[in-house]
C-alpha cells in the first residue's frame, strides 16, 4: 500500500509540475522577434528599384515570425557590383541582412567582368518580385527624331546612363546596334534621376530606360509628347506593355541566328528580376523561414494592391526555387556570350 501511495504522490507531482511549467517550454521565441533586418538595395531612392522594395517590406515583416522591424539601405553603383560585393563578401550569414540586387549582376558574373567579387551560383536566393523587365529608347522631341530613319540618319547620338554594365546602359547599347544608329556616344557616371535631368538640359539626346520609370516619374513625357520613343525590349518577349505596346520589338531588326540568341541570353539575364539574396553560409533554418514568409508575401492580395500603387504595374513574383532554375539554366554559350560582353562594355559597339 505504501508503495502504491508513493507512486500515486510521484505521478501527481510531475502533473503539477508540468502544469505549471512556463510556456517558453513549449514553445520557442521566434528567432526574428525583436530583431531589426536590413535590405541593402543596388538602386537609389525614388527610382523603381526602390519602390518595389518599399511595396514588399510591411508584408515581408508581417509574414516573418516574430514580425522585426526592416531597414532599407541604398547602395548603388558599379551596375550592381557593389552592392552583389557586400552580400557576397562583408555581410555576416545570419539572416539579419537581405541584398535586394539588380539582374544585371547575374550577366556581369557570367561575362568575368572586373570588380566582380562573388559567385552567382553560390549565393542562396529568396525570389524575386518581379520577373518582367522591358525597356524602351527614346529621344529629346527638340532633336526631330520622329521616326527610325532620322535616327538613323543623326549622327553621334548620346546615350546616357548610371555605370558602365547597368541594366540600362547596356539595353541603350543593344537598341544602337540594332537599330544601327550612326556612331552614337555612350555617356554613364549618372544617378537615374540625373538621366532624366540631364536629358532636359540638353546635355544628353537620349536614354533606355524601364518603361515603368517613364510612366510614374514622367507621365507628361507620354501624355504630351515630350520625348519620341522609338523601340522597346520586351523580356519575356511577346509579353506588352500596354502603354508602348505599338513600338516596334528589337528583335525585329536582328540579322542573324547569332544576334537572336544575343537577345534570347539577354532576355534570360532580365527574367531573373531584382533577386534577393543571403550570403553563402546562412543557417538553413533561417534561410527557410525568409523564403517561406516571401512566398505568403508574394500571394499576399494587400502586397499586389500595394505593388501597383507604388510601382504603378503588376508584380509578377519568382518564387525562391524558380529563381534558383533561372540562374542554374541561364545560357552561357561562349560565343554568344563575347559578343554581349563587348556590347555590356566600355568599348566601341562591334560591326555586324
Amino acid at each position: 500500500m505504501g508503495t502504491k501511495y508513493s507512486v500515486l504522490i510521484f505521478l501527481i507531482a510531475v502533473l503539477t509540475h508540468l502544469a505549471v511549467l512556463p510556456i517558453f517550454a513549449f514553445s520557442q521565441t521566434p528567432f526574428y522577434q525583436g530583431k531589426t533586418i536590413k535590405v541593402v538595395v543596388a538602386a537609389t531612392p525614388g527610382g523603381t528599384g526602390d519602390f518595389r522594395v518599399r511595396a514588399l517590406v510591411p508584408f515581408l515583416r508581417k509574414h516573418i515570425p516574430g514580425n522585426p522591424a526592416i531597414h532599407i539601405e541604398f547602395m548603388d553603383g558599379s551596375g550592381g557590383r557593389r552592392a552583389a560585393n557586400h552580400m557576397y563578401g562583408a555581410v555576416r550569414p545570419d539572416g539579419l541582412t537581405l541584398g535586394a540586387l539588380s539582374g544585371g549582376i547575374v550577366a556581369l558574373s557570367i561575362f568575368g567582368e572586373t570588380g566582380v567579387m562573388y559567385n552567382i551560383d553560390r549565393f542562396i536566393y529568396l525570389g524575386s518580385s518581379e520577373s518582367v523587365s522591358h525597356q524602351i529608347i527614346y529621344t529629346r522631341k527638340e532633336l526631330g527624331l520622329g521616326n527610325l530613319e532620322k535616327l538613323r540618319a543623326a549622327p553621334g547620338i548620346r546615350i546616357g546612363a548610371q555605370s558602365v554594365g547597368h541594366v540600362a546602359y547596356v539595353a541603350g547599347r543593344l537598341f544602337a546596334y540594332f537599330l544601327g544608329l550612326k556612331d552614337p556616344k555612350f555617356i554613364a557616371g549618372y544617378t537615374a534621376p540625373e538621366v532624366d535631368i540631364a536629358l532636359l538640359r540638353g546635355e544628353l539626346d537620349a536614354r533606355s530606360n524601364n518603361p515603368t520609370s517613364v510612366v510614374r516619374r514622367n507621365p507628361d513625357w507620354v501624355e504630351k509628347g515630350l520625348m519620341d520613343f522609338h523601340a522597346i525590349l520586351e523580356a519575356p518577349k511577346g509579353v506588352k506593355y500596354p502603354r508602348f505596346a505599338h513600338l516596334p520589338e528589337i528583335e525585329s531588326f536582328a540579322k542573324s541566328e547569332k544576334e537572336t540568341k544575343l537577345l534570347s541570353m539577354w532576355r534570360a539575364f532580365r527574367l531573373i528580376g531584382s533577386p534577393y539574396v543571403v550570403p553563402p553560409g546562412t543557417p538553413k533554418d533561417r534561410v527557410e523561414i525568409l523564403q517561406e514568409a516571401l512566398r505568403r508575401a508574394w500571394k499576399d492580395p494587400d502586397f499586389h494592391k500595394e505593388y501597383k500603387k507604388l510601382v504603378d504595374d503588376e508584380a509578377d513574383p519568382l518564387m525562391p526555387e524558380e529563381l534558383e532554375k533561372a540562374i542554374r539554366e541561364t545560357p552561357r554559350d561562349a560565343e554568344v556570350i563575347d559578343l554581349l560582353k563587348k556590347l555590356s562594355g566600355p568599348g566601341p559597339l562591334p560591326a555586324r
